[in-house]
């Protein structure tokens, strides 16, 4: 008989693995992961007292993997946000600190499936925000980007203005080598009857008043500050718009792989 000697390391489990061991702050990661929530709509989906969720929100927060801020149509409310790039870096540390090998490498792109008479269907994904001048035109530019039209990707907004904010404009040119200077915004009417496989509202405001559509996309909140509000010089105000564009992006790379997953092969992560 053989007997395999545990040798103490005197080294706690990493704090990830703390956290996500907990069976009611698993579920929480799992339905943030998805997209945005308020505290009592994560009660409703989870059953759970609002005092315990939000409980282990705080300490989901004090962690730095779940952020909060109000929401900009009710400031007494409260988006919930994990931040999924905090995550791979965790699990990344979790992996090497019980082995060297552990290393989490990318996963190597799947080859692209023989060419077929018929092409598969390309998934089709509406972003919705308030004027459709910033936030949802950045985030068809860089979805359409970076799945080279193997998206059927548009925007609209509740209240279109006039024309796309020239910041958003300058930082697709700058930063992504897009240009979207002669797009114009659309109501979202103009798509009403159009189908979508997912319906991504990028402000707190629209996701109160999109239309509905009768053949039940995919509905997933990204809730993200305006970057046009809150600075009375309109120069001061491109760095929100960077940043804005970078978090855009971050999440637009996280969502590949539930595309891809979905309806496309062809959609490289």
């Amino acid at each position: 008989m053989y007997f395999v000697r545990v040798v103490p390391t005197g080294q706690a489990a990493p704090a990830f693995l703390s956290l996500a061991a907990h069976p009611l702050r698993w579920r929480l990661l799992t339905a943030l992961a998805a997209g945005d929530y308020r505290v009592r709509e994560l009660v409703d989906l989870l059953g759970h007292p609002q005092n315990l969720v939000s409980y282990h929100l705080r300490l989901l927060r004090r962690s730095g993997l779940v952020t909060a801020h109000r929401s900009s149509f009710d400031a007494r409310d409260s988006y919930y946000h994990l931040d999924l790039e905090r995550c791979a870096h965790a699990l990344t540390a979790t992996g090497l600190a019980l082995h060297p090998a552990l290393r989490l490498e990318p996963t190597p792109a799947t080859p692209a499936p023989p060419t077929t008479a018929e092409p598969p269907a390309r998934p089709r994904v509406l972003f919705a925000c308030t004027g459709n001048s910033a936030r949802s035109p950045i985030a068809e530019a860089l979805l359409r980007h970076r799945t080279a039209d193997h998206v059927e990707v548009t925007s609209a907004g509740s209240h279109p203005k006039p024309r796309i904010h020239p910041h958003a404009v300058r930082v697709l040119r700058e930063h992504y080598g897009i240009d979207i200077a002669d797009q114009r915004p659309r109501h979202l009417d103009t798509v009403a009857g159009h189908r979508f496989d997912h319906l991504i509202s990028l402000c707190d405001k629209v996701r109160e008043a999109y239309p509905e559509f009768g053949h039940q996309p995919r509905r997933t909140h990204w809730s993200i500050p305006d970057p046009a509000v809150g600075s009375d010089n309109d120069q001061a105000s491109y760095p929100a718009f960077r940043h804005m564009a970078a978090e855009i992006d971050t999440r637009i790379r996280y969502l590949l792989p539930v595309l891809t997953r979905a309806t496309n092969p062809e959609i490289q992560p």
